[in-house]
Formats: C-alpha cells, sequence, structure tokens
C-alpha cells in the first residue's frame, strides 16, 4: 500500500508540472468565453452587444445547441427592443441581425372632447421616450375604445397614427371619432307580476335615458352594473317574502335604429311566503335560547323578509358573544311550507370553530390614519372571529362616507385557528365647496356659501364654516364634530353661530341671535341615540321707528298695522270725555297708529337677553333611507331647560313623531305627529320670543306665525296685529306620496294628497307694561293687550308636488283650510327649494 500510494504522487506532481508549461491559450476556457467569440451582432444602435449576448446561455459542457439559440430569438423577440431578430449560424459562428424599434418622442390624442388627455395617458401602455412597439400601440388602441364603451359610447373609433421622426424616434398619435353617447334606451321585465316595471325600475340602478340625463350617468350602459342589478332584483323580492325568486338572466341587445342598447331581465318569482313560526334551537349546553327572543325582528304571520332574518342572525349572534358564548354561531333555517304558502323560520345556536383573528391588514387608505379605520371594529388581534361584527364593522366603514368601496375578506392565518382580516378600501374626496340657493314664499331669497370636511386631515373629523345672505335672513356659522371622544363611541361636537331674522310680511321685527351650543352625542344602539346639549345664545329686537314712533300721526303711510285715518282724526283727536272744557289729543298712545304688539316693544326696551339651557334629544329612527324614506320609523324626543344662569327660565318639551310605510302600487303612506309644551319655572315670566309660533309646520294653508295667539286690541279697525305665540301645541297629517308613472323615474316627481290639523293655544308672555306714553289709561281705561286664544282646531287638505331635482330637493304646496281661528292668516299656496352646485 504505501508503494501503490508513492506511485499516485509521483503522477500527480507530473501533471502538474506538463500543465503549467503549456500555452494559456491551450487551456480550457469559460464557456462564456466561448459564446463572446462565437456570438457577432449586427444592426445593433441603442442596444450593447453584450446585452444581446446576454440572452445566449449555453447548454450542459458549456456549448450553444440549437435549443439554447431558440430561447434567445424568443427572449429578445419579448424584449420589445427590436422590430426585427434574425439568427443564422455558419462555420461555427452565431450572426444576430437585429432592427432596433424606434424611440417614441411624444403621445398626442386628438378629437378628444369628453374624456382628457391625463386620464388617457394614464390608462396606455405606450410612454413618451419609451420603446415603440406596434403590438403595444394596438393594445392601446383597444384600450382607448375600451374606456369610451364603459362611458357611453359605443359607436367609438380610435385610429393610431405613426409619424417618423430623424434618429430612430417617431411620434405616435391617437385620433378619437368619439361618436354619441350610447345610452340604454329601455328597461324592460319578464315575468314580473307582483310588482310592475315601474317599481322595479326604481330598485336597479341602470336607468332610461330622459331628457335629464346629461345631469348624471346611469342611462350609460355599462355590463358590471346590469350584473349587480341582477342581485338588487333578487334581494328586492326577498324582501318582499318571495323566497322562491330567481333572476335568470339580464339580456342586452344594442338597436342600431335607436342607437342605444334594450335591457331585459328575465325573473321568475315564484310564490309569496309569510312567516309560519319563529323556533329557537341550541346544541350549547346551558344556553337559554328564550334570552334571544327579544332580539328577533322576525314574528309568526309577518311576511317572510330575509334583510329582518340576516338582520336578526347578527343582534342575536352579538348578543350572544356578550354572554361570554364567543364563538356561538346563529345560522338561520326554514322549512317551506309549499301549499300555505309560510316559511317556518328556525335559528339554530351551536358552537362554531374556535378561530382566532391573528391580524388585520389595512390597505387602501393613503390619507385616513390607521385608528380612524379600526375603532369602528368591535374585535381586535387576539379576539375570537365573529363574522357578524366584522359585517357591523364592514357596515360601518361604508357609512364613514370616507371610501368609494369597502370590502373585509379573509384569509387562512399561520395555523388551523388563526384568520387574518383584510380590509380592502379605495379613498375618496371628502371635502365640499358650495354655493347654494334657495327661495321660500317665507323667507324670500337665499344664499349660502359653505365649506366642509368629513375627514379632516385624515383624523376623521368634521368641520364646516358657512355665511348666508338672504332677503329676510341672514348669518354666520362655524361646526366642528369630533366622532370619537377620548377613544369612545361618543361624539363631541360644537356649534358658533350668528343669525339675524329681518322684520317682513309675517312679522313686525327682526331678531339677532348670537349663540354658542357644545353637544354629545351617544349610540345606545343601531337604531336609538341620545344628544346632551348646551346653549347659550344672546337674542334682542330690532324695530324700525315707524312701529315705535308713539305719534298719533294719520298720515303715516309707511305702517302695516294702520288704523283708518277717520277714527283717528274723529275718535282719537277728540276731546276728554271727562272734561268737555279741555283741550289736547287723547287716544291709545303707542297702539294708535299701529305700531308693533306691546310684549314686542317691550323686549325692545329690555334690550339683549341672554338664554342658558340644558338639553337633550333621544332619538329612535328604523328609516330605510334618510334622504327620500318609504319605510320605517322616526321619533324624536327634546327638552331644554332654561335657567342654568341667563335671564330666562323655562321647560320646553316637544315630541315628532314620521311613521313611512309602503302602500300598493309605489304607494307611500306618511304619518305625522307633534306636540310641544312650554311650561313656566318659578315667578319669572315667560317671554314672547320663547313661545311656539306655529304655521305651515303644523297645518298647511297658514302662513308663517299665521296660527295661534294674536294681538287683536284693535282688529275693529283693521289691524291685524303681531304673532304671539303659544305655550301648547298639537299636530296630526296624514299624507300619500305617489310617483307619476307616466314619466320616468329619473325625472324624481313625485306628487302629494294630504290632511293636516292641530293647534297652538297658551298665551303666557306680558300683556301690560307701565312704560311712560304706553296707554293712555285716562282715554281708555281698559286698553291693555287684547288678544286671541281659542283652542280652535286648525284643518286643511292639500296636493303637493315634490321634485328631487338636479338643483336641490323643491316642494310646492297648495292646501285650503277647511277649519281656522277667526284671526288666523291664510296662506294657500307655498313654494320652497335650494340647490347646491
Amino acid at each position: 500500500m504505501s508503494f501503490l500510494r508513492a506511485w499516485l504522487i509521483v503522477v500527480a506532481m507530473s501533471a502538474v508540472s506538463i500543465a503549467s508549461s503549456l500555452p494559456f491559450a491551450l487551456l480550457p476556457q469559460p464557456a462564456a468565453a466561448q459564446v463572446a467569440e462565437t456570438i457577432v451582432v449586427e444592426g445593433n444602435r441603442r442596444v450593447e452587444a453584450e446585452t444581446v449576448r446576454s440572452y445566449f446561455r449555453p447548454g450542459s459542457g458549456g456549448r450553444l445547441d440549437q435549443s439554447a439559440v431558440d430561447d434567445a430569438l424568443k427572449a429578445l423577440i419579448a424584449t420589445g427592443l427590436f422590430q426585427d431578430v434574425k439568427i443564422n449560424q455558419s462555420g461555427g459562428r452565431i450572426v444576430v441581425s437585429v432592427v432596433e424599434n424606434a424611440v417614441i418622442g411624444r403621445i398626442a390624442f386628438e378629437g378628444n372632447k369628453k374624456i382628457k388627455d391625463e386620464q388617457l395617458s394614464a390608462e396606455i401602455q405606450s410612454k413618451p421616450r419609451g420603446t415603440f412597439s406596434r403590438a403595444l400601440v394596438q393594445s392601446d388602441t383597444l384600450r382607448i375604445a375600451e374606456i369610451y364603451r364603459r362611458s357611453g359610447r359605443y359607436d367609438v373609433r380610435v385610429t393610431p397614427e405613426i409619424i417618423e421622426q430623424p434618429n430612430s424616434r417617431v411620434d405616435l398619435v391617437f385620433t378619437v371619432e368619439e361618436g354619441a353617447k350610447t345610452a340604454v334606451k329601455s328597461v324592460e321585465f319578464i315575468g314580473n307580476s307582483a310588482f310592475s316595471a315601474a317599481r322595479l325600475r326604481d330598485v336597479i340602478k341602470t336607468h332610461e335615458s330622459n331628457l335629464l340625463s346629461f345631469l348624471g350617468s346611469n342611462d350609460i350602459y355599462d355590463p358590471d352594473r346590469v350584473e349587480a342589478d341582477r342581485d338588487l332584483i333578487r334581494r328586492f323580492y326577498l324582501k318582499n317574502g318571495f323566497a322562491d325568486v330567481q333572476v335568470v338572466a339580464a339580456l342586452t341587445e344594442y338597436d342600431p335604429e335607436k342607437k342605444g342598447f334594450l335591457v331585459t331581465f328575465k325573473i321568475e318569482e315564484g310564490a309569496q311566503y309569510r312567516i309560519g313560526s319563529v323556533d329557537f334551537r341550541s346544541s350549547i349546553a346551558n344556553f337559554d335560547t328564550g334570552t334571544l327572543r327579544a332580539y328577533s325582528r322576525v314574528s309568526a304571520g309577518s311576511l317572510y323578509n330575509v334583510e329582518l332574518v340576516e338582520k336578526s342572525v347578527e343582534e342575536m349572534q352579538i348578543e350572544a358573544s356578550r354572554r361570554g358564548y364567543a364563538f356561538a354561531a346563529v345560522r338561520p333555517g326554514g322549512d317551506r311550507n309549499f301549499e300555505a304558502h309560510t316559511v317556518s323560520v328556525v335559528f339554530n345556536i351551536d358552537e362554531g370553530p374556535r378561530t382566532y383573528i391573528e391580524r388585520i391588514n389595512l390597505r387602501g387608505n393613503t390619507r385616513t390614519r390607521d385608528y380612524v379605520i379600526r375603532r369602528e371594529f368591535d374585535l381586535s388581534e387576539g379576539d375570537a372571529y365573529n363574522r357578524a361584527l366584522v359585517d357591523r364593522a364592514e357596515r360601518r366603514l361604508k357609512n364613514l362616507d370616507y371610501f368609494k368601496s369597502v370590502k373585509i375578506v379573509t384569509e387562512p392565518g399561520s395555523s388551523s385557528d388563526r384568520v387574518v382580516l383584510n380590509v380592502e378600501m379605495e379613498e375618496k374626496s371628502t371635502g365640499d365647496f358650495s354655493i347654494s340657493g334657495g327661495y321660500s314664499t317665507s323667507d324670500g331669497a337665499l344664499a349660502e356659501v359653505s365649506i366642509s370636511e368629513r375627514n379632516l386631515l385624515g383624523r376623521g373629523l368634521y368641520g364646516k364654516a358657512s355665511v348666508s345672505y338672504g332677503q329676510y335672513s341672514r348669518g354666520i356659522s362655524l361646526s366642528f364634530v369630533e366622532p370619537y371622544l377620548l377613544d369612545y363611541r361618543m361624539a363631541l361636537g360644537f356649534d358658533t353661530y350668528w343669525k339675524q331674522q329681518k322684520s317682513n310680511s309675517y312679522t313686525s321685527y327682526g331678531v339677532t341671535t348670537l349663540g354658542f351650543s357644545p353637544r354629545i352625542g351617544l349610540a345606545l344602539r343601531e337604531d336609538l341615540s341620545l344628544q346632551l346639549r348646551y346653549s347659550l345664545y344672546q337674542q334682542s329686537i330690532t324695530l324700525a321707528s315707524a312701529y315705535n314712533n308713539c305719534n298719533n300721526n294719520a298720515s303715516n303711510s309707511s305702517l302695516a298695522f294702520n288704523p283708518t285715518p277717520s277714527y283717528i282724526q274723529n275718535v282719537l283727536g277728540g276731546v276728554d270725555p271727562t272734561n268737555s272744557t279741555s283741550s289736547g289729543v287723547y287716544g291709545y298712545g303707542c297702539y294708535g297708529d299701529g305700531e308693533s304688539s306691546l310684549p314686542v316693544r317691550k323686549e325692545l326696551a329690555n334690550g339683549a337677553t341672554w338664554t342658558s339651557a340644558l338639553g337633550y334629544t333621544l332619538s329612535y329612527n328604523t328609516l330605510d333611507n334618510t334622504k327620500n324614506p318609504t319605510d320605517g320609523l322616526l321619533v324624536d324626543f327634546r327638552q331644554d331647560f332654561a335657567g342654568v344662569g341667563g335671564d330666562v327660565t323655562y321647560l320646553k318639551t316637544v315630541l315628532d313623531t314620521k311613521y313611512y310605510t309602503p302602500l300598493v302600487s309605489e304607494i307611500v303612506s306618511v304619518i305625522h305627529l307633534q306636540g310641544g309644551l312650554l311650561s313656566k319655572l318659578g315667578n319669572q315670566d315667560l317671554r314672547m320670543l320663547d313661545h311656539f309660533q306655529m304655521g305651515p309646520n303644523l297645518v298647511r294653508g297658514f302662513a308663517s306665525n299665521g296660527i295661534g295667539p294674536r294681538d287683536i286690541s284693535y282688529w275693529s279697525l283693521g289691524a291685524s296685529g303681531d304673532a304671539l305665540g303659544g305655550t301648547k301645541y298639537w299636530g296630526a297629517s296624514a299624507e300619500l306620496q305617489m310617483p307619476f308613472w307616466f314619466l320616468p323615474k329619473e325625472v324624481g316627481l313625485k306628487g302629494a294628497v294630504y290632511a293636516d290639523a292641530g293647534s297652538l293655544w297658551g298665551y303666557q308672555g306680558p300683556t301690560s307694561w307701565s312704560a311712560t306714553g304706553e296707554v293712555n289709561t285716562k282715554a281708555c281705561p281698559t286698553c291693555g293687550l287684547q288678544y286671541d286664544d281659542g283652542n280652535t282646531v286648525r284643518s286643511s287638505v292639500g296636493v303637493g308636488l315634490i321634485w328631487a331635482s338636479p338643483f336641490g330637493p323643491l316642494r310646492f304646496d297648495y292646501a285650503v283650510p277647511i277649519t281656522k281661528g277667526k284671526y288666523d292668516v291664510v296662506q294657500e299656496f307655498r313654494f320652497g327649494g335650494g340647490t347646491s352646485f
């Protein structure tokens, strides 16, 4: 063995010695060196030859086989750098001939009026100073056409033009023939018998084209929107008891003659079901299902409503979690009775999988702070996964109105009992600048400029500043709201305002108010909220000298409440009836020639008055839509206690209730009940300004401040005095709202018929005043304030026109009083509305 080892060492040393004596060129070379010597690149100007060679990768043994050459050819073409690539092999050499693509100098768009250059540039892949590619240009052409089709212009034509420039450069011009807007000309329904086509058109987002379509985009054909409408129709039927409904298809067809799309939804309604029974079953030991019955929104005999079932499941699951059953899952089940058309609803409470939230990822919030989003969740990392709470968080985020879209999706976590929540969001603009204008028969013309921000500094704060200027009113206001005070679901807000209400044809005086009001809002439940507030404001009366001059001037024609000149001449200008030898003028003092009522001038003499009040509002709201409700109940109960400092004391209580319910053929009934009570506290008298003033806000057909106690001191002389207000009122109204079936829904016109009844009474303000010259008691010993305070029921019937116009909500009412007080002021026609632009 020692001889063999020695022999191997000698052989190895000899091999090293021979290799070191050979020339370098005879040694084995690296594969890269072989490739560099055997590849020749021709035709390249901007691209380096080494860059081209780098795409050739030798196979095993360091040699370039045919497979490696083919792969290199494909890779070079895929770069988009070359217009043409050819590879020839001869004599062991590879010759690569390339024709480089030109460089794009500029990109222009011509003929595009509806879509801006910036929008199109952001959508195409060709870029200035980038490599020109015909395939890419063709793709960009199709992309531009698709953008126009999405905006409703299916007749668009896009033509690319290539303009050659020196030094292998080109300019790229896309010429666009936009064509006319391709709108939806008709929306039809097949198989619908329970609901009219007009009612179903009100459910979906796709609308037919009409004269006002230029103000919106819902008449533009969008296949994604049409598909979403199928689900809206299905949800609508499920909400109204049709448990077997199917929207089989949404058929679309382009009509060349109408130059628009015809959309047809095919529906299989099935039967309408009612709730047969409601039961609860639990597989969890010691779980009392009876405690969940209070959270069920469905009951036996009611119409089957899938939305109410889903809300019941959510509230039950949250309640079970509160009771310590964090993994309890409430699953609804139903057995249909096809003959009786009933559904027996069963809520099954089972132990769900023990899954925990590992992480909550927020994506898409570039401006909104993370904590603003996370505080909408009632759970966090490490908590038990509860689908009902996740759905509630998603709904809350959507209601913030900070995002175009919000979607919470789940993915598996690091282990089988972990889940990750991904919150996908797309932010939108939350600031508003508006110029508003309006007119009403009571307030005259009014304009307002306001600026507001719903997500101030990305912290979820709300701020608004506005300035208004009108014919009879003007003002300035500042508002601020912190929706989460000290990280609790409690909103803190305040308002600072200055408002001036000028005298008009209904009041002889003006009122200037300067105030500040902080408030705190609490959400007790999803449908119940409480607001606590404090109000501090100063009020002062302004009065023209013509209404406060005490001059008994019969020729003063500027007075609105002027008794007849003959009465002033013959009666007020006579002698003292108790002394026939005396001379001089004896009369009714400041009541003699039409001045404002005694309480008004007393308020003016007292000067500015401060009111300091604590109050609260308890609100119950189940409306389906806050702007255009068709179903639900809204109840507001308010109380304000004045006397926490200040110059005024009172207790004011107000109850306001509105109930909406849909009837047949899209008719919605509205029941409105209201009432109020102003109570005197202590020995301090109530001011006239603190009384309730009522008019068309109580019974339509009457003027502003046209109902209730009124100064009638000189009614016999033709003088109608100021409205004094009352301490008690009640009102009831029944209204039917219905669309005009012969008009497209998009026009937004509805008609209304109604009947109102109500009353205002109980004046408790000042009735006498010891000011000098107020009443000449020698000539008129009984001339204190005289007023009518009868508890007469006022009633009226009328018709209205409601228009949700593009210029803002407008309403026209014509009401005829049926019963009224002797001194009430009638105003049969009333109009009000405004706009933002």
